[in-house]
């Protein structure tokens, strides 16, 4: 039926959805509408269609599951407007970061960062609503990714703006432009990696270790992951170095290392226990012939 097409009754009559004594039709308006009308706002507008979302019946074609609507899991809202910031700073940050290139300024380095990030994050929400619809959240950003991610990314904005600013001198003398060019390989390499690694594992990825194997888990053995046992973390841990060693940061390449691997092998080691017991000896036998390719995780 026609949003704009009133509903008929049985004999055929057209049956009005607003009240009685409106002058002006309102045929849209919510089933559980308040019993007295009073000034429209779109919070009160989204709270009654969330309430409406809640009791309609679930074949109807207006039903909208609660989780879409403001401060849900699944928030269009949230989802659109973090989307809208990340592009945003991608765009800002690149422009900055080239104006700074130009003009030899060496605090290119701090929007390159930001630039560098906001892809990242982008990338993580885009790649698996793409190719992991059933779990694409608003988490899936993984904007929120604990306090310590947020710590870090600090750490290293602060490093990379004292020593662009004050040190510039011993600052071009251990990032000269090969390492900078080394360090630009390893974060196209890692985000590429972790992307299309999100993209091939398809439902079968997700961002937390699930201690229980869901229906139709399957165990990808295909590209990326015929040659990397866990390349999404490859790519991730590699990455994370290669935004240091650009940003010239010693002191906080040496704590992404240490951070970033003990991170890492917790977390692959309490994973493969579970994959174990999904898998039993195909894992085994996968485990045996893949490496991981992080130094010291076997």
């Amino acid at each position: 039926m026609d949003e704009a097409s009133p509903s008929r009754s049985g004999n055929g009559k057209p049956v009005s959805s607003s009240p009685p004594d409106s002058p002006h039709p309102e045929i849209s308006w919510p089933i559980n509408r308040p019993p007295e009308q009073g000034p429209w706002t779109p919070r009160l507008d989204a709270a009654l269609r969330a309430r409406e979302a809640s009791t309609a019946p679930h074949n109807s074609p207006n039903a909208v599951p609660k989780e879409f609507y403001a401060n849900g899991k699944r928030s269009l809202s949230g989802i659109a407007l973090r989307a809208f910031l990340l592009g945003g700073t991608l765009g800002l940050g690149a422009l900055t970061t080239l104006v700074l290139l130009y003009y030899e300024n060496r605090l290119w380095r701090a929007s390159f960062f930001l630039t560098t990030l906001s892809l990242f994050h982008f990338l993580e929400f885009w790649t698996t609503a793409e190719y992991n619809t059933p779990l694409a959240t608003v988490a899936s950003y993984l904007l929120t990714n604990g306090q310590r991610y947020r710590q870090a990314h600090t750490v290293a904005f602060i490093e990379t703006f004292i020593t662009s600013y004050f040190f510039p001198d011993w600052q071009s003398r251990i990032n000269p432009p090969p390492v900078v060019f080394l360090g630009l390989t390893m974060i196209i390499i890692g985000q590429s990696v972790r992307t299309v690694a999100m993209a091939q594992a398809g439902t079968n990825f997700n961002h937390q270790v699930q201690s229980q194997r869901n229906e139709g888990h399957e165990l990808v053995t295909s590209g990326l992951y015929g040659w990397l046992r866990h390349p999404a973390y490859f790519g991730f841990f590699w990455w994370g170095l290669g935004t240091q060693v650009v940003l010239g940061n010693m002191v906080s390449f040496v704590g992404y290392a240490g951070v970033l691997w003990y991170f890492f092998s917790t977390r692959i080691k309490h994973e493969e226990k579970h994959l174990v017991s999904f898998f039993g000896d195909e894992y085994v036998a996968y485990r045996a012939r893949t490496r991981v390719w992080i130094p010291f995780i076997r």
